[in-house]
């Protein structure tokens, strides 16, 4: 298990914590609707990110799924997973010119 602050700018008041299988698996969990750094949201529930390797031919697959949104409050989640949808579509992009690059 590993512990982390984020960086990006205007979310550095979060924590993550991280599960890594070497070569194969990242997972972390997180409460995506977290944006004010003085509120308490540990009652949240939070969703599992994951980023799983799998082999290609004689490349590489990515696939990279957030669930855990059919525990959120039923007004916000279906915005959450819009939202983080988006998000998750320009990091796996972000990924790609990187690997490409």
């Amino acid at each position: 298990m590993i512990e982390g602050q984020i960086t990006t700018p205007g979310f550095e008041h979060l924590r993550f914590e991280a599960t890594v299988e070497p070569e194969r698996r990242f997972s972390f969990r997180w409460r995506p609707q977290m944006k004010d750094p003085d509120t308490d949201y540990t009652a949240v529930p939070t969703t599992l990110v994951e980023f799983v390797l799998t082999e290609a031919g004689d490349g590489t697959h990515l696939t990279v799924t957030e669930s855990g949104f059919d525990a959120m409050p039923r007004e916000s989640a279906a915005e959450l997973l819009r939202r983080n949808s988006e998000g998750w579509a320009g990091q796996v992009k972000n990924i790609e010119r990187h690997v490409d690059g």
